[in-house]
């Protein structure tokens, strides 16, 4: 087994998350229905002032148990029950990417071998954000949009999002935070996110890949009808990558439901014994 493959291994064993809880099967009177009285998820997808409204508890699709079986071992997939709600771009933004084909510099290659040594290193064990991507990859999350700006509430503890779509630039010298700053724009029926200003202590994923103040994320949202979205993700940042690096995913609407908040810390027992 490959050092990475067993930090992976290691780190999803060890990881402590919230299980996932919405608020469930509380009606929402905003939500399509079938005749037959379910939440119609192929209905047209809503809209406000005439922009496609992208609000909802929104959760990435899973990756399929046979996948991390076959990447991490048939002995891990038995143990490790939250599988289901960690999508495996959550755990390596670069997964399924050949080791000969991935952009690391030299200098991102040597933090991530560190990192992978020692695990017990990364923030989430030490009650601190998983950041972006993660934290839209990892259980729901949520989307407020108003005209001026969309909030992104997540179930990760996470501080929240906001999402400046009324016209602004981003901060020429933003000052460093775990989220980032981000301001959206319209391209016909899709958001286009960019969100820098992050700081470097911040992982780009589970397994640790490094990211510095100066990159830059882009989300690309297309929601194709009421319940389902469309994510692309791309990545840049010349300090450490040798070139840009996407990935793509969909998103699942959770009709009627809602997110529930999550305190790392609270009766938390875990870091004593790492």
């Amino acid at each position: 087994m490959s050092l990475k493959k067993k930090s992976i291994t290691t780190l999803v064993v060890a990881t402590s998350l919230p299980l996932a809880a919405q608020w469930l099967n509380y009606p929402d009177s905003r939500t399509p229905h079938t005749h037959d009285g379910q939440p119609n998820l192929a209905a047209p997808a809503p809209h406000i002032e005439g922009k496609v409204d992208l609000s909802g508890v929104w959760q990435a699709d899973p990756t399929p148990i046979s996948e991390f079986t076959r990447v991490l071992g048939a002995d891990l997939v038995k143990v490790q029950i939250d599988l289901s709600d960690i999508t495996k771009h959550a755990l390596d933004v670069l997964w399924g990417t050949q080791p000969e084909d991935q952009p690391l510099r030299p200098e991102a290659a040597s933090i991530l071998k560190q990192r992978v040594r020692t695990p017990a290193e990364r923030p989430l064990s030490h009650c601190l954000p998983i950041g972006l991507p993660a934290v839209m990859l990892t259980y729901a999350f949520k989307m407020v949009q108003t005209p001026q700006e969309i909030v992104v509430l997540s179930e990760t503890g996470d501080p929240s999002r906001q999402i400046y779509i009324d016209g602004r630039s981003l901060p020429k010298e933003p000052e460093p935070s775990w989220m980032g700053s981000s301001v959206g724009k319209w391209e016909g029926d899709t958001l286009v996110v960019e969100t820098t200003g992050f700081k470097e202590q911040s992982w780009l994923d589970f397994i640790g890949h490094p990211r510095s103040e100066s990159m830059r994320i882009t989300e690309r949202y297309r929601r194709r009808d009421f319940g389902h979205m469309d994510l692309e993700v791309i990545f840049d940042d010349p300090k450490y990558y040798t070139r840009p690096f996407t990935f793509k995913t969909g998103l699942r609407l959770i009709p009627d439901s809602d997110v529930l908040e999550y305190v790392c810390a609270e009766n938390e027992k875990d870091r004593a014994h790492m």
